[in-house]
């Protein structure tokens, strides 16, 4: 089942599988900006990483003495999402704990996942909520997968990433799946970036982050551009797959990371992990904002 929501500049289509946003198309031009899922490189449009970003070391946790087992990103972008609110340019998204999810995430929790569409701009907005009466820990995050080139004459390599602002971030390198903490370097990101899939042969590209951040995949050869807009994420990951020559970017803003290659895996020591008391409940958002004009 698909939801649509729309305003006078932008139609945003989503699944109720995984609450995933799987077209983001321009009215003007018809265009749409999300990846559309080819297996050949990457079978998803834009999932929901939830209870987990990344990957557990060994693909396994422990909290209070056992040992839960669980695969990369979590399992909330392969679960039933329920519709509990809608307007014509709005829509919210809810999953809750059930006894499937316990069996190896042994949490109460609710999420909500609200898409809001203004003028040239989508907000996705994540409410978690703890109702259980012991402490919920958990990490998120957004996936969103764009299309490049975003014209059919043109090339990857046409494209560059801006950074906003101009500043050099600190860079969290890759060991395997895991994150190699102890060799953060100080990554050039004063400076445009021209893409190449080179750029993705040790995988994503993940950065700390503070305060607000706008990430934009743009060419000097067309009007077309998109724009991930992130105001209090810890990490955004930059990812495209390779070797595949993959067509589209993934902009990722993280509130989570994944495990250290010296991870202990005892949950409550997770690097970037959040925690909520009984009660307590946790709010962030980010913006995908199309560009259709030179101006921006």
């Amino acid at each position: 089942m698909t939801v649509t929501i729309e305003n006078q500049f932008l139609t945003a289509e989503f699944l109720e599988k995984g609450a995933e946003l799987c077209h983001l198309v321009s009215k003007d031009s018809g265009f749409d900006y999300i990846w559309q899922a080819d297996p050949q490189y990457w079978g998803r449009h834009a999932p929901v990483l939830f209870p987990f970003v990344g990957r557990l070391k060994d693909d396994q946790y422990q909290y209070e003495g056992k040992t839960y087992q669980m695969g990369q990103h979590g399992f909330a972008r392969d679960c039933d999402f329920t519709v509990t609110a809608q307007t014509t340019n709005a829509v919210t998204f809810n999953l809750k704990d059930s006894p499937i999810t316990r069996v190896n995430y042994p949490f109460a929790f609710s999420l909500d996942i609200t898409y809001t569409l203004k003028d040239s701009q989508l907000t996705v907005a994540y409410h978690v909520a703890n109702p259980a009466v012991k402490p919920l820990y958990f990490s998120i995050g957004g996936h969103p997968g764009f299309n490049v080139p975003m014209s059919a004459e043109l090339s990857f390599e046409d494209y560059y990433l801006s950074y906003e602002p101009k500043k050099t971030r600190v860079q969290v390198p890759l060991a395997g799946p895991y994150s190699d903490l102890a060799h953060k370097t100080l990554a050039p990101t004063d400076t445009d970036l021209d893409l190449t899939h080179e750029l993705f042969k040790n995988d994503a590209m993940i950065y700390e982050l503070h305060h607000q951040n706008r990430f934009t995949l743009k060419s000097e050869k067309n009007y077309r551009a998109i724009s991930l807009i992130v105001e209090d994420a810890p990490y955004v990951g930059i990812w495209s797959a390779y070797p595949k020559q993959a067509p589209y970017v993934c902009i990722e803003p993280w509130w989570g990371i994944a495990d250290s290659v010296d991870s202990t895996g005892e949950l409550t020591q997770k690097t970037g992990i959040n925690r909520l008391n009984a009660g307590e409940t946790f709010d962030r958002h980010y913006m995908i904002q199309v560009h259709q004009r030179r101006a921006f």
